[in-house]
């Protein structure tokens, strides 16, 4: 009988069973058949799902390394065309010592890239500047797998730490400190590298053990020694980095210098002799003597005239005083000393990718505060997109009524432009013609024919700007007509014979400079007909503003 019943008909209550336990009786024992212990059905699942996770994480890392490497070849391009940022420069001095760069992917302008010390990219960084700057080393960090450049990371990450830190004002606990910040900076200031490691080690001894000493002290200690050896470390890099730097470059100038001294020998030794067969050379000539350069004696007249009187152009220059002046001077020989790098090779008139056709007055734009040290690049654009551009636009030629239009006006620039501090200010790349044309008027009608025409007037514009790096890209550039000496529209001051000029002014966003042109101030065609061709439109990072001007008709 079922243990269960025979409780019930004796009147007690039956003992308690699982209902996935085996049954039990007294006589016959039946149990339910036990489950598979081996996980042999779920071995397959849990393979896949391992290596589904193994594929992801390969996939991620794959993603990572190829995230630094665009990261890393963005600063070298920015670096090249003279609008870098201090993340940037960074990024070009671990360059040079990179164990994990693919030789294959060398750049062939790699050498002309400037090598800065790393510790004056922070020079003259405002906090906010600070604050990026710090996260794209933060970015740097999480992306880098080899060691050494994440401890170079780690090094800048705890020098813009203390640089943002300075910043700040003091509260009153940190007040007390600072009076003797002056003395432990004295203290570890000329320690190399090794010795504050040894000391390092002895002040973290100090402060685990159970002397009576002044914690404060000995911890602002320890903190200005890890900055001090950040310091120190970051100079090894340097080193390392000019070490590179200079052999390749003293290897490279080497094998110049020897071509060079090659060619003035052949120069300087003037025409070969020619000597028959059979015949001795003359026992008279032993050697050629080279020839000297004349020698120029120094005459007063070299000399510039001195300025009794201020130029127009130079009153509208910033006033400021002397004292403040030379401090100013002083502080930027200082940056300068701190700063010493080695020199890129200017490139010559060959590799310029400027046209003959468009030449303005180049001049070296007012680089972000702090960074004048870093450029000595024109503020031309000659990024890759831009000569795209520009060469596309050539290739269209110009028509038989058009000429080349590359009347560039300088614009007086009184101060810097607000951004200038986050990007480089440069001038706009472009392509611009002068639509020219006859006038057969009742005047030309008499005087000339088609044999002898009258002379080419002005008839329109085809301006073409550059601008395929606007940060905004949602805010097209404009242009503004400027009328001098308080001429308005319509109104002509020009002589019998001439025509009235005005500026025309384009203005776009950062990273560009405004850029202006000098055209004949005439009434514009607005309308749409097809012949006469007005447009005005910003795609592609291309403005065009192409218009012709009204003809005039006198009615009898």
């Amino acid at each position: 009988m079922d243990p269960a019943r025979k409780a019930m008909i004796e009147g007690r209550a039956p003992r308690g069973r699982d209902i996935t336990s085996p049954r039990r009786d007294e006589t016959n024992r039946i149990s339910k058949q036990q489950r598979p212990t081996g996980n042999s059905g779920s071995r397959p699942y849990r393979n896949n799902q391992s290596l589904e996770d193994e594929q992801s994480k390969k996939w991620v890392a794959e993603e990572d390394t190829f995230v630094l490497k665009q990261a890393k070849k963005k600063a070298d391009i920015r670096v090249r065309e003279g609008r870098a940022k201090p993340i940037d420069w960074l990024a070009v001095i671990l360059r040079v010592i990179d164990p994990d760069r693919d030789l294959l992917d060398a750049d062939e302008e790699e050498v002309q890239l400037d090598v800065v010390d790393p510790e004056g990219v922070f020079e003259g960084l405002n906090d906010a500047q600070l604050e990026d700057l710090e996260a794209d080393i933060n970015s740097y960090i999480a992306l880098e797998k080899n060691k050494k450049n994440q401890e170079y990371w780690k090094t800048m990450q705890i020098i813009c730490n203390d640089r943002r830190h300075k910043l700040k004002p003091l509260g009153p606990d940190e007040r007390a400190v600072s009076s003797v910040a002056a003395d432990v900076d004295k203290l570890l200031a000329p320690k190399t590298y090794e010795q504050l490691e040894s000391l390092e080690v002895q002040i973290r001894a100090k402060l685990r053990s159970n002397e009576p000493i002044d914690t404060d002290y000995w911890k602002q200690l320890l903190k200005s020694l890890l900055i001090w050896k950040a310091k120190a470390k970051l100079k090894k890099v340097y080193q390392s980095v000019l070490d590179t730097r200079l052999e390749a470059l003293r290897k490279e100038q080497q094998e110049n210098a020897e071509g060079v001294q090659k060619k003035l020998q052949e120069l300087l030794s003037g025409p070969a002799l020619v000597v028959e067969e059979g015949s001795d050379r003359p026992n008279s000539i032993t050697a050629q003597t080279p020839r000297r350069q004349p020698h120029f004696a120094y005459s007063e007249k070299h000399d510039p005239e001195p300025l009794l009187k201020l130029r127009t152009e130079d009153k509208s220059g910033e006033i400021i005083d002397e004292s403040d002046f030379l401090k100013k001077i002083v502080a930027e020989r200082r940056k300068v000393l701190k700063l010493g790098y080695v020199p890129s090779r200017q490139l010559g008139p060959e590799k310029s990718t400027s046209s003959s056709v468009s030449k303005p007055n180049i001049s070296i734009s007012n680089a972000p505060p702090g960074t004048q040290r870093f450029s000595a690049v024109v503020n031309e654009d000659f990024s890759q997109a831009t000569k795209a551009l520009y060469d596309r636009e050539v290739a269209r030629g110009v028509n038989e009524n058009e000429e080349i239009f590359a009347a560039e006006e300088s614009l007086t620039i009184t101060s810097a432009p607000q951004w200038a501090d986050k990007y480089r200010p440069r001038k706009p790349r472009y392509f611009n013609r002068v639509q020219m044309g006859y006038e057969w008027n009742k005047y030309n009608q008499t005087h000339y024919d088609h044999d002898n025409p009258p002379p080419k007037v002005v008839q329109g514009y085809k301006f073409n700007i550059f601008y395929p790096d606007l940060i905004d890209k949602a805010k097209a550039p404009t242009f503004r007509i400027i009328r001098e000496n308080g001429r308005k529209r319509g109104e002509s001051f020009a002589a019998a014979g001439e025509e009235d000029t005005c500026l025309i002014r384009f203005i776009a966003g950062p990273p560009y400079e405004d850029i202006a042109f000098r055209i004949v101030d005439k009434e514009w065609d607005y309308s749409a007909k097809r012949d006469r061709g007005f447009r005005s439109s910003f795609d592609k990072g291309i403005l065009q503003l192409h218009f012709q001007f009204k003809k005039i008709y006198y009615r009898k």
